[in-house]
């Protein structure tokens, strides 16, 4: 990084198949683009090895671009449990990986993401790429699970967390809280 005043922010957007991740630098009040991507595994590889790949992933991204702070999109309900089970154990994984690396973790919602960078929680997935190629001015759409990772570290530079207030190590922020390690947020 350039500037000492700058925080970098990654941002997770996971998936078993596909785990999206941005990294961004926010100094002050702009924003820029660092990095994105997409961590996939393979569906023919049992389970485990699965979440040990996204795990040992997100921690060579955590290696190679030093982010100082991490936001995770939380899991939503699915029709399928199967599917919201498997998504919440790669949620899991990199989560892990994360707080290993000792970064305080943001965890938000889809509909909080959208309404950071778009202005409205019901905006569409497109909606919210266009977006973040104009907040970020990227000479184009990243792939979309990269995309929503991105847009998720846009959401917690908008949120304001962490910014110039220390952060326990291993806290983790929910909904504008800062929680200690170990806390049970309230639901």
């Amino acid at each position: 990084m350039e500037s000492i005043d700058a925080i970098r922010i990654l941002g997770i957007d996971p998936g078993l198949q596909s785990t999206g991740f941005g990294v961004i630098d926010k100094r002050g009040s702009k924003l820029s683009y660092v990095a994105s991507g997409c961590i996939r595994t393979n569906e023919r590889e049992p389970l485990p090895q699965r979440l040990g790949v996204v795990f040992d992933s997100i921690r060579e991204v955590i290696a190679k671009y030093a982010p100082h702070q991490a936001a995770i999109e939380e899991v939503f309900l699915n029709k399928n449990p199967w599917s919201t089970l498997l998504l919440g154990q790669a949620r899991g994984a990199a989560i892990a990986a994360m707080t290993t690396a000792g970064l305080p973790v943001a965890e938000y919602g889809t509909m909080q993401i959208k309404k950071a960078v778009v202005g409205q929680g019901r905006a569409t997935k497109d909606q919210v790429s266009h977006m973040v190629v104009r907040l970020l001015t990227l000479g184009g759409v990243p792939q979309s699970d990269a995309a929503d990772a991105l847009a998720c570290a846009i959401c917690h530079a908008h949120t304001g967390h962490g910014f110039g207030i220390a952060t326990p190590a291993g806290g983790r922020r929910r909904g504008g809280r800062v929680l200690p390690p170990g806390a049970k947020p309230r639901r």
